[in-house]
């Protein structure tokens, strides 16, 4: 079974930075595609960022110049750099994995961004 945990969230100032790690119990080159989602209350999952096993990134509309997603090897985690946080990025942040049969999901972890 496949596990994926997310570490790295927190409260931050509007304007800060954080950094989110998605570890994966499998090799990630695993997986088609890896990344990240988030969700408010009463909002469904969106899309933030998303790396393919071909290196190819993804980025949602709003976090686009903000966000950078990467990774560092085949047993490492997969990274969410985010900068120039808003408010709007409060969130519960998911890391989602993609492999020929399943979707997978961390439990997610709280990012709230203000004053």
């Amino acid at each position: 079974q496949v596990h994926l945990m997310e570490s790295g969230g927190g409260s931050v100032q509007p304007g800060g930075s954080l950094k989110l790690s998605c570890a994966s119990s499998e090799n990630i080159f695993f997986f088609n595609v890896m990344g990240w989602y988030r969700q408010t209350p009463g909002k469904e999952r969106e899309l933030v960022a998303s790396i393919n096993v071909g290196g190819v990134t993804n980025y949602g509309d709003s976090v686009k110049g903000r966000f950078t997603i990467s990774r560092d090897g085949a047993k490492k985690p997969v990274y969410l750099q985010r900068n120039v946080l808003k408010p709007e990025d409060t969130a519960v942040y998911y890391c989602h994995a993609r492999d020929a049969a399943h979707t997978h999901w961390g439990q997610g972890t709280q990012v709230t961004v203000a004053s």
